[in-house]
């Protein structure tokens, strides 16, 4: 365990990397030109914010140079990059971001491959272990994950309002998880999320705060309009089994097509708009 104590505060020592050619900065570009000036600084204040970068697809070769690249910009700017994972076969149980590799472990060596011994926080398969989807997948995944000597590995762990805290402690233990992600996606409250988290009790965990800063609405989970951006990425916690509040679902993606939404991860800006006005905190 001291090894991984140790890559999680490596990894975890810098500042987080922020994508300079993101959804959100364009979007602020278009802004200005259509001559809409405060839409325009939410944007950009959006795309200043860490966010994650999701790896979703493509050959073991194709994502391992993918990785590469977003390791390397990240290195070169003294930033850490956050990595998600989301490729593993079955994926969102044939929900609205069905896919997954075929030959999943091939995939995930060459993901592995693309961050080498750079520092990286790697969030592993979201939604896979809440959802009962892909355990096997995982665990043999985290195998390869864990030699990596610079990341910090969290296997997500869904959220507090799905699974109960002891069934989540178990699969995670399953798939020998060391730490975990709880709220990919989601928008539950903070302090509710530390409290589960803590009741889980397998060791540290970090939170995505991304749009919780209006909290949920409801159960609804896709797109659920009024909600804001939360607390900005940050090591500064304020408990001792918190790594990091960070934002790893990338506001302003969609959800799925529910209502008339876009498709699953497609930028929607009246949606990322929305969310940057309702910002808790305020967006700078």
């Amino acid at each position: 365990m001291k090894l991984v104590a140790l890559a999680t505060a490596a990894a975890l020592a810098g500042p987080f990397y922020a994508n300079p050619d993101s959804n959100a900065e364009r979007q602020a570009r278009k802004y200005e030109k259509q001559g809409r000036p405060e839409a325009a600084r939410l944007m950009y204040s959006l795309s200043r914010v860490p966010q994650a970068f999701w790896l979703t697809g493509g050959s073991p070769r194709e994502v391992r140079n993918q990785t590469d690249r977003i390791v390397d910009a990240a290195t070169q700017a003294q930033a850490t990059p956050v990595l998600v994972a989301y490729n593993v076969p079955g994926r969102d149980c044939g929900g609205y971001s069905a896919g997954g590799a075929r030959d999943y472990q091939r995939w995930i060596k060459g993901f592995a491959n693309g961050i080498k011994d750079r520092q990286a926080v790697v969030i592993v398969e979201p939604d896979a272990l809440a959802s009962g989807c892909g355990a096997r997948h995982i665990k043999r995944a985290l195998t390869r994950l864990h030699r990596l000597p610079n990341a910090a590995i969290y296997v997500d762990a869904g959220h507090s309002h799905w699974q109960p805290a002891a069934r989540m402690a178990k699969r995670l233990r399953r798939v020998g998880a060391r730490a975990f992600s709880l709220n990919v996606s989601n928008f539950r409250a903070t302090d509710e999320l530390i409290a589960y988290g803590t009741k889980i009790g397998i060791g540290h965990f970090v939170i995505d705060t991304s749009r919780n800063g209006q909290g949920p609405r409801g159960t609804r989970w896709c797109n659920p309009p009024g909600r804001g951006l939360g607390q900005p990425p940050t090591t500064e916690t304020g408990n001792p089994l918190v790594d990091a509040f960070l934002w790893i679902k990338v506001p302003g993606e969609s959800d799925g097509e529910c209502g008339k939404a876009p498709k699953a991860g497609r930028w929607w800006p009246r949606y990322a708009l929305g969310l940057a006005r309702r910002a808790n905190p305020p967006l700078p």
